[in-house]
């Protein structure tokens, strides 16, 4: 029941923000539909693809109707309503990251007799392949390749289930961590303290920094010169 659950709660959510970015983008409503499905299954392609899992798997009528469902409904409401993807798009992006990150680990996990690196591999994968394919083809920057917190949480997601976690219970408990500190990271823009790291506001000093020090030399040489 667990699987069943989480399998429809990450579809949900990761189809209904392929549609939300392709509305965003003013894709027509045949965009929609291609961006959502992208979105919903192309971490779940990729997972299989690695840990070679067949790929037709995936095609289950269930699965392509609730897709198929949730996009209609997102069409069929007003536009003026998509303002408020701006508010809502990174928490269901979060609820679609922590849910098909743990059925990449508990698929990797049953495949592979609990090996812990599949799993943080397959977990990796089916939370961040959807959304990176749907940020690339929406022209946008990946939000998995802006926010480090991304990998870090499908490991988060990974080593629980590695642990033996399976309940109901269990995976709400890790899903709601996720969605927090997801969240949180978005909101106190949480990054790891590496040296590669720096604001824009350091980042337009510099220039301005540079420039303070040619005429200083100028001012000196053409003193000099003067004198």
């Amino acid at each position: 029941m667990s699987w069943i659950v989480l399998h429809f709660i990450g579809i949900i959510s990761y189809s209904a923000t392929g549609a939300f970015v392709a509305l965003e983008a003013r894709f027509s409503f045949i965009g929609v539909y291609a961006l959502g499905f992208i979105t919903a299954f192309g971490g779940g392609l990729i997972r299989n693809l690695i840990i070679g899992v067949p790929a037709t798997e995936l095609w289950e009528h269930s699965a392509i109707f609730t897709v198929f469902i949730t996009l209609t409904i997102i069409i069929l409401i007003p536009l003026k309503w998509i303002d408020h993807w701006r508010r809502w798009g990174l928490f269901f992006d979060s609820i679609g990251l922590a849910s098909f990150a743990l059925q990449g680990a508990m698929l990797a996990s049953e495949a592979f007799s609990n090996d812990l690196g599949l799993m943080i591999l397959a977990a990796l994968f089916t939370g961040v392949g959807g959304g990176l394919i749907r940020d690339t083809i929406a022209g946008r920057k990946p939000l998995a390749l802006k926010e480090e917190i991304h990998a870090i949480l499908t490991i988060l997601c990974a080593i629980p289930i590695w642990f033996g976690w399976s309940s109901p219970l269990e995976l709400t408990l890790i899903v709601l961590i996720v969605i927090a500190i997801r969240m949180s990271a978005i909101h106190y823009k949480w990054r790891l303290p590496l040296p590669c790291h720096y604001d824009e506001n350091s980042r337009s000093q510099i220039p301005l920094n540079l420039v303070v020090l040619f005429k200083k030399a100028v001012r000196k040489s053409s003193s000099k010169n003067g004198k």
